[in-house]
């Protein structure tokens, strides 16, 4: 993916996604939520809701401040318009599909016009038996250089720069067929 462009904390949530899903090697000298504070308050989960619906379950203080308002039962995908939306909505899906993160770089933008870069990395959550509802996505609502940009105004439009799939890098296969026409 972008493993050296992305931001600390987009680093560490990816590193820790990988350690749940056993797909990564024991880890010892991977990033730690320890070492970035302030990593939790920038974390959501969304839940496909159907008919274009994926609503917040859970979101952090930090990304609620950011956003300026209770994200909980509001949907994710108002907050993009237009091809943006359409984009991000095939995104989740093909997250989903391949069930591995993707992460969305994009611009946030106050009502006033500061403006600020940002980095979602999304990632595909295991589904309990007992959880009743559509599949669910955690997280991570990180701005690149800060929110000084914006000056205190919450972020009201969202424009994406760039989308980064799942990358499922399947390996291929390591079997040889050989025919032969040799008769004994």
């Amino acid at each position: 993916m972008l493993d050296r462009t992305l931001h600390p904390n987009s680093q560490t949530l990816l590193t820790a996604w990988q350690r749940m899903h056993a797909a990564s090697p024991d880890g010892s000298a991977a990033p730690a939520t320890r070492d970035h504070p302030d990593l939790v308050s920038r974390l959501f989960v969304i839940q496909d809701a159907g008919e274009s619906d994926w609503v917040f379950r859970t979101a952090g203080d930090q990304i609620q401040s950011s956003l300026g308002r209770q994200l909980t039962d509001h949907n994710f995908l108002n907050f993009w318009a237009g091809h943006d939306r359409a984009m991000l909505e095939l995104f989740l899906k093909s997250i989903l599909e391949e069930r591995l993160p993707g992460v969305v770089r994009g611009r946030g933008e106050s009502l006033t016009g500061e403006r600020v870069d940002l980095e979602l990395i999304l990632a595909p959550l295991a589904k309990p038996p007992h959880q009743d509802g559509g599949a669910r996505i955690l997280g991570l609502y990180q701005t690149l250089g800060g929110e000084v940009f914006l000056r205190g105004r919450p972020v009201w439009r969202h424009r994406v720069t760039a989308l980064f799939p799942p990358d499922s890098g399947k390996p291929e296969p390591h079997l040889k067929l050989v025919a032969s026409n040799d008769i004994d």
